[in-house]
């Protein structure tokens, strides 16, 4: 009986070890990777790094959010909850005075409020407070998925912009 619970306990360790090993390699395996002859990140391009809260406790709004940021060339280096849920409007405030990220950040959300707070606490350019108002903007004409998904559809996208225009 006690040689059989050490033969259970040992393939139960020994697998988990295993499964977090696994896991631990599957972290450094990249996720994307760019389309031959194409760099994944553009040198010549301004990063604006982004932060998303859910002020409005829609379910997944940051979420939904921080997919369109990041399909549009932004860097969204945090995505959450706000302290409170009790914001109805949504609005994008730039952290570091630069109107213009925060404005393209605007744009790509669809959102017309943009205001200025500095707060160099922060370590972001931009902050985002998504209110119970915001939707994701709607797909351009021509630009519907083909059925395969639309994480499929914005990274075919997102390559077309790299290519075409400038990145923001």
């Amino acid at each position: 009986m006690q040689r059989t619970l050490k033969t259970v306990l040992f393939v139960v360790v020994g697998g988990g070890a295993l499964v977090l090993a696994l896991s631990a390699i599957g972290q450094w395996v990249p996720d994307e990777t760019a389309p031959p002859g194409q760099a994944l990140l553009s040198r010549g391009t301004e990063r604006v790094t982004v932060e998303v809260l859910n002020a409005g406790g829609v379910d997944g709004m940051a979420k939904v959010a921080t997919d369109h940021l990041r399909a549009a060339g932004l860097d969204v280096v945090k995505l959450g909850n706000a302290a409170a849920f009790d914001q109805d409007s949504t609005v994008v405030i730039d952290r570091v005075g630069s109107l213009q990220k925060a404005a393209a950040v605007a744009e790509a959300l669809g959102i017309r409020s943009v205001t200025s707070e500095r707060d160099a606490n922060l370590f972001v350019d931009v902050t985002v407070r998504l209110g119970s108002d915001w939707a994701a903007p709607e797909a351009e004409a021509g630009d519907q998925p083909e059925g395969d998904g639309l994480l499929d559809w914005l990274r075919r996208r997102t390559g077309q912009r790299a290519t075409g225009s400038e990145n923001r």
